[in-house]
């Protein structure tokens, strides 16, 4: 999510997603921290305008239209049906009006001559923008590559980035996603082999996974099908509604008779058939996360099954994917993923495509965006290499704001703010206090010990009640118990002239030391104490 300011006047390019790291326990997803534009009265926002439908460019939008109703969305056809079946889900489309343009036309958004090019990269309908500003053009890439032979026949637009520098690029804020990658990203017609290979070969069903917005897979996969006979099937209901709204606009071409109900497929011979599904980076939730662990309604891996994961693992997903993989195994399939064969290639440029991009639009300054920390630098070193003067880069973090005029760019204060965690329902309200109380219980669990004592003397009631979990057995801890008791025991006889706060404070520092001796372990340790 990015904020272009000029004066008063704002633009917003993108409202994205992030997927949680392993230590996130819980976490759903993670959006932007927007609340700068929600401290900023004085910041006139004309548009969020969008690159493209992928989940990381436009998985936030209803949490943003929520907080900014009113503010126009500008976006192209694909794209902008994809949002607004996002904000019908969320009770949300009367709240904000949704302007649709075409790849390649131009546009006015509040003081701001907005151009769109066109970029090739693994959904169809995406655009990269020149921003005209009092102070310059600036070029802002989105996700692009540079494919001369995509799935859709429609190439990056070298023209009016040729254009734009010979007009003069003041600023660039360009992809940096493979910045590590020497070489070339491959064409998409690599897949086209690969698949062919699959379909030609595999004797019992073939279960696709990719990206739900991953249209181009579907249409590969469906054109697959018709060259061999098989009817396709779409399982996960972002799938089904992005797959529903493709085929309305035309963007994907599928026959009616091609196409089968999901819960229709047992009249289907394996050999006949092939599912489209989502959870290629091994989320519990989604179709391949159940099918590994026999948990989906309605379907269920079999010996036979012939199981291709069409998707690059983001990075922090690793161990997660692995896993999957290992479960689809064990339960009979045959799983196909990359390195086995080129079942998916990025969306993203390489090293070669990066120094293209900076060679056709010739920029003064350089902002790498898109990618971690290290493909931002590396990005960085590319455009030194292109010629681009060291002072004349910006590498930054979330939060950074960046400064730029005819004559220069300055790196300004970080904005702060920090990941908004989103957690069922909850949007914010747990931040990294909760996270480490997660990591606790996830690692050694908890015991809670209720005790019921004299007021007056502390002394003890009957015998407390232990509860754990995720700690020990306690069925299998005698020894351990005993010595929780003692403690307990020593403890609140020892404590007649304190009151209960400071009861239960002693009682926990007291077995938490005591646990920690027996078991070298430190579970969260909670003390209820019932004066009578």
């Amino acid at each position: 999510m990015t904020v272009i300011e000029s004066g008063g006047d704002a633009i917003i390019i993108d409202t994205g997603i992030m997927f949680p790291a392993n230590d996130m326990l819980g976490v759903d997803y993670i959006i932007p921290d927007f609340r700068y534009l929600l401290d900023r009265p004085d910041l006139k926002i004309h548009g969020i305008l969008y690159t493209h439908g992928h989940e990381d460019h436009t998985g936030a939008v209803a949490h943003v239209v929520e907080a900014l109703p009113s503010i126009p969305l500008y976006a192209t056809p694909l794209t902008a049906a994809l949002l607004e079946v996002k904000l019908r889900d969320a009770r949300l489309i009367n709240e904000t009006q949704i302007n649709v343009f075409k790849p390649g036309e131009d546009f006015d958004v509040g003081p701001f001559k907005i151009e769109s090019f066109h970029v090739t990269h693994s959904i169809p309908d995406c655009v990269g923008f020149g921003i005209n500003t009092p102070h310059g053009l600036v070029v802002h890439t989105g996700d692009y590559k540079f494919d001369n032979t995509p799935i859709d026949g429609k190439r990056t637009d070298y023209a009016k980035l040729a254009e734009f520098s010979r007009r003069g690029v003041l600023l660039l804020l360009g992809d940096s996603t493979n910045a590590e990658r020497p070489g070339w990203t491959q064409s998409e017609q690599i897949v086209n082999v690969a698949f062919d290979n699959i379909f030609r070969q595999a004797a019992g069903r073939i279960i696709v996974a990719t990206f739900a917005s991953h249209i181009a897979r579907v249409q590969q996969v469906a054109d697959m099908a018709r060259r061999y006979g098989r009817k396709l099937a779409i399982a996960g209901h972002s799938m089904t509604e992005n797959v529903k709204t493709a085929r309305r606009l035309g963007v994907l071409d599928i026959d009616d008779n091609i196409l089968v109900d999901l819960n229709r497929i047992s009249g289907v011979l394996p050999h006949q058939l092939v599912i489209m599904a989502t959870g290629s980076q091994g989320e519990p939730s989604a179709v391949l996360g159940r099918l590994a662990t026999g948990q989906h309604r309605s379907l269920d891996v079999t010996p036979g099954d012939t199981i291709v994961v069409s998707a690059h693992t983001i990075p922090g997903n690793e161990e997660t994917v692995s896993r999957t993989i290992n479960k689809l195994f064990q339960r009979g399939a045959d799983v196909i993923y990359d390195p086995i064969a080129p079942v998916h290639v990025s969306g993203h440029a390489c090293q070669e495509e990066m120094k293209l991009m900076m060679t056709l639009t010739n920029p003064k300054f350089f902002v790498p965006v898109h990618g971690e920390l290290r493909h931002l630098r590396a990005n960085s070193r590319l455009a030194v290499m292109m010629g681009i003067p060291q002072p004349n880069i910006a590498v930054v973090e979330n939060g950074m704001v960046i400064e730029v005029d005819k004559h220069s760019i300055r790196v300004g204060e970080r904005i702060p703010g920090g990941y908004v965690f989103v957690d069922g329902g909850g949007v914010g309200d747990i931040g990294r206090a909760v996270m480490r109380d997660r990591e606790i219980l996830a690692r050694d669990g908890f015991i809670m010990v209720v005790a019921n004592v004299e007021a007056e003397t502390g002394r003890l009631i009957g015998d407390p009640e232990i509860i754990s979990r995720g700690f020990v057995y306690l069925k299998d801890a005698d020894r351990l118990m005993t010595s929780v008791k003692q403690t307990i025991n020593d403890v609140l006889a020892g404590s007649r002239a304190s009151r209960n706060g400071k009861r239960r404070e002693m009682l926990q520092e007291s077995l938490s030391r005591m646990l920690y001796n027996e078991t070298k372990r430190r579970p969260m340790v909670f003390g209820v104490i019932n004066e009578h």
